[in-house]
């Protein structure tokens, strides 16, 4: 029989056992739609979830719903925003449950949500994405009904944990975030009157009109809350707040109703300890307060009374107090002592807008630095309005010596302050600073600056600011950033809009400085590549140089020297107008290479690649010492290299700026017009000029005359073209024309008008012997091409080609004269020879040849046929060329008969 009993038991909990294994497999895909289909017929949204877990035995005897990846996403006006979603939902719940329809009501025991986030929006035009519910046709009063009868909440546990609240109220400019919540409640919620106690943890956010007021700030509540559902009243009965360190007590209810909800709320801390005062300070900069030596008092009371709906708040009334109070950090050598703090937040009428802050006093001591302050500040949530005075000294060092502040501050210097100001936020975002009013005396000594847009840090030594009602006056400010010192006067006309609207630094201004660096205000940037074919990708980490984008002023500056690249500037003066990252300069002088520099334009820094764009001026500058210390220079004329003496110049250039804010050659375009004054030539500085002495025997280029020369330059796309011109060599003018690239490659060709008496005595013989005056001023073309690069020039010259048809033509004449033929003067004979094609002047017939050869030795023409007599007669022209161009070539003159 006990065997039989036995057997039949255990085949029962077999049986069990199986149907709890399998009745999940037969019912998960019932929940899984009873659950989508319930929630989604109420409301105007899409619910959906990866997959949904069911258990007989986790939670048993319970079933236990696991949901993952689960949202909640709007429709229209918020079509595709995600209102709810969560990674796990876990519920808890009776098995009969499970067979109910989808038109009854779930009970649910216990709620477990991890990892979820809850964004709820307000729209410009008051729409909200949580009001997804959709509309009951029945009346109201059947929905109450029906919904008191078929509701039931039995859950006695619930947990959120790893969550986040996003309340984003774009109407009113509010947004409040929990991050990081954890919340959980424990209580039989399924009576009417109950009590539930909560734990929560989070980090606070709170920003109104982009005013942050909490930020990241730690608040953790201990609560015991009663609950009556029937009033839908819920009472704080025993509980312990904590944001960030300081503790508070609460005491009251709030009561929800139809259509608002009240508020009557009472909160204080529980003790008077100094340190409460700390604890509201976020922990990273208050650091340890249980080490902290304290005196005095610290307390906070307030009051929440009223009516919550679509246009109140509860009114409130919260007090800060602290009578003559102190404290000190134990490692740190100096106290705050005499802490005062009289302060009260009030909302008397429940709107928003009529918040106001009443500090009726704030000071402290640090040794004998005292600072005070006294202000009221209206309509804190509206435009708002702020009345201030504050007076006092202090070391800003001694901050750091009695309160923890993070070492990258590096507070120095002396602030002096006695200031009375009266505005409102409104007149300073639209600019209306004539409805402000500012008096008094602010100065600064021995304070150090340090800004993202700035290399180094900016040490002033001295500032000092007078406020009138309408103007704010830069008294001095005298300091240093690198090698770079300033003096600076003048007057701001937005300070209020820099410092609280985060506006651009106008006014005008006095600039004197003894040494101004560039180099001091050039920052590592990190640049991105560009495909550009005029500009050089740039690697991460460059330094560029950066005009500050916050500065929007005109400047009157003169300065002793300034340091740019390799150049010293001396007794520089002109106007500096900063703005949108752009520099203009208006009627720059300065002395520089031993003359004086005249400058307009101006330089960009707002795109990636940095722009300039000036008209320069240059007299009297030293040329050797202005084309070696320029890389632009050289680049547009290599040959100056080589010359000694003064130049006037005006350029007219743009392109792009390097890092460094040099100019990039490969981008510039422009134009230069030169005059050369008292110039000499330095042929060794020149392999040009050498490889031309070489070709042309005759010509010595450190005697060409230079003086007075003038030049015009256009140049684009790497290329400079030189608009032709014309030197002076003694009695040879040297035409020159042509063009190089920025690589000095040469394209030159140099024409010289070669008068006959450098041309050899021979030459001279022939012309001697016809006895013309007008061949004395004779002269012939020779042409110089100029190519490869400057330092490994090729020069040719068709000088052999010319001499060759010279002699022709001169026998040619002789001839005609000889035989009568000759009617005009030789020169007029000669006057187009050397202005026709290349390929003409070596065109000559034979027989002419003949016929001047035979005037030229003084016989007449024969036709006998001895050939030695006459070989020898044209081997005598022959050498008679010959001896033309070795002299013309510099060689020795050899016999001439063979």
């Amino acid at each position: 029989m006990k065997k039989k009993v036995l057997k039949i038991t255990g085949i029962t909990l077999l049986v069990l056992i199986a149907l709890l294994v399998a009745i999940p497999l037969f019912l998960q895909g019932k929940i899984k739609q009873i659950i989508k289909d319930k929630v989604n017929n109420s409301i105007n949204a899409t619910l959906d979830f990866e997959d949904a877990d069911l258990s007989l035995l986790k939670s048993f005897p319970n079933a236990n719903v696991e949901l993952t990846n689960l949202s909640l996403v709007n429709k229209a006006p918020f079509e595709g925003d995600t209102l709810f979603s969560s990674s796990d939902i876990e519920l808890t719940l009776s098995i009969k449950e499970l067979f109910k329809s989808a038109d009854e009501p779930i009970v649910i025991q216990k709620l477990n949500i991890d990892k979820a986030k809850l964004h709820i929006l307000v729209d410009e035009n008051s729409n909200a994405n949580y009001d997804i519910a959709k509309a009951d046709d029945e009346s109201p009063a059947e929905a109450t009904e029906e919904s008191s009868d078929n509701f039931t909440l039995n859950m006695d546990s619930y947990a959120i944990t790893n969550s986040e609240i996003i309340y984003d109220d774009r109407s009113s400019g509010m947004r409040f975030l929990l991050a990081e919540m954890n919340h959980s409640g424990t209580g039989d919620l399924s009576l009417e009157q109950s009590e539930l106690k909560t734990m929560t943890d989070a980090l606070v956010s709170f920003e109104m009109d982009s005013t942050k007021y909490l930020n990241n700030n730690k608040i953790s509540l201990d609560a015991l809350i009663g609950i009556d559902l029937k009033e839908s009243k819920y009472t704080f009965l025993e509980n312990k707040a904590l944001i960030n360190q300081l503790p508070l007590v609460f005491d009251g209810f709030v009561k929800v109703n139809e259509d608002n909800q009240e508020v009557d709320i009472t909160f204080k801390t529980p003790s008077s300890d100094f340190k409460n005062f700390l604890a509201v300070i976020p922990e990273a900069y208050s650091k340890n307060i249980e080490t902290v030596q304290t005196t005095g008092n610290f307390e906070v009371s307030g009051e929440f009374k009223g009516i919550v709906d679509d246009e109140h708040i509860p009114a409130f009334h919260i007090a800060i107090n602290s009578d003559n109070a102190s404290f000190k950090y134990p490692d740190l050598p100096k106290s705050v002592q005499n802490v005062y703090i009289d302060t009260e937040i009030n909302n008397t009428t429940g709107i928003t807008e009529d918040t106001f802050v009443d500090i009726k006093r704030l000071s402290f001591t640090i040794d004998q630095d005292k600072f005070n302050l006294v202000a009221k500040i209206r309509d804190l949530m509206g435009n708002t309005k702020v009345d201030a005075d504050m007076d006092g000294r202090i070391n800003l060092a001694n901050i750091s010596q009695a309160y923890p502040v993070p070492a990258d501050y590096n507070l120095k210097g002396i602030l002096n302050a006695d200031i009375a100001t009266s505005f409102d936020m409104e007149s300073l975002e639209k600019k209306r600073y004539q409805n402000t009013r500012t008096t008094g005396k602010a100065s600064v000594s021995g304070f150090e600056y340090a800004s993202e847009e700035l290399k180094n840090p900016v040490v002033i030594n001295t500032a000092a600011v007078s406020f009138n009602p309408d103007t704010v006056t830069l008294d001095s400010f005298q300091g240093k950033t690198g090698s770079t010192d300033f003096d600076a006067k003048g007057t701001l006309t937005n300070l209020l809009g820099f410092m609280f609207n985060n506006e651009n630094v106008e006014g005008n201004f006095n600039l004197t400085s003894n040494t101004f660096a560039l180099n001091d205000f050039m920052m590592e940037e990190t640049t991105e590549a560009e495909t550009g074919e005029t500009e050089t990708p740039t690697s991460g980490g460059e330094e560029r140089i950066k005009i500050p984008s916050f500065l929007d002023c005109t400047i009157e500056a003169a300065a002793g020297t300034v340091l740019y690249d390799n150049l010293k500037l001396k007794n520089v003066k002109g106007t500096l107008t900063i703005k949108d990252e752009t520099a203009t300069v208006k009627n720059l002088t300065s002395d520089l290479f031993g003359g004086s520099l005249a400058l307009n334009g101006s330089v960009s820094t707002k795109e990636t690649a940095s722009t300039f764009d000036v008209d320069l001026g240059m007299s009297n500058f030293g040329i050797s010492e202005s084309f070696a210390a320029l890389d632009m220079f050289q680049v547009l004329a290599p040959l100056a290299n080589a010359l000694q003496g003064k130049l006037n110049s005006t350029v007219k250039i743009s392109g792009n700026l390097k890092e460094d804010f040099t100019p990039n050659l490969a981008t510039i375009s422009g134009n230069l017009l030169a005059e050369l004054l008292s110039t000499k030539v330095t042929t060794e500085k020149a392999p040009l000029l050498s490889a031309l002495d070489s070709k042309l025997n005759f010509l010595d280029t450190k005697e060409i005359d230079l003086s007075d020369l003038k030049t015009a330059l256009s140049f684009d796309n790497g290329s400079v073209k030189v608009k032709p011109f014309t030197l002076k060599y003694k009695d040879i003018a040297i035409n020159v024309d042509g063009s190089h690239t920025f690589d000095k490659q040469l394209q030159y060709s140099a024409t010289l008008d070669v008068p006959t008496k450098y041309l050899g005595t021979e030459v001279n013989k022939l012309i001697a012997q016809m006895n013309d005056d007008s061949l004395k001023d004779l002269t012939i073309p020779v042409t110089a091409n100029i190519g490869g690069n400057y330092t490994n020039p090729t020069v040719t010259t068709d000088l052999t080609s010319g001499v060759k048809t010279l002699t022709t033509q001169l026998v040619e004449i002789q001839k005609q004269k000889l035989v009568n033929q000759g009617k005009d003067k030789a020169k007029d004979l000669l006057s187009d020879v050397f202005k026709k094609d290349e390929n003409d002047t070596t065109a000559t017939k034979s027989d002419g040849v003949k016929e001047a050869i035979g005037g030229l030795l003084g016989g007449e023409k024969t036709t006998t046929t001895d050939t030695t007599k006459t070989e020898t007669k044209e081997d005598q022209v022959k050498s008679a060329a010959k001896s033309v161009l070795g002299g013309l070539l510099g060689k020795k003159k050899k016999d001439t008969v063979n």
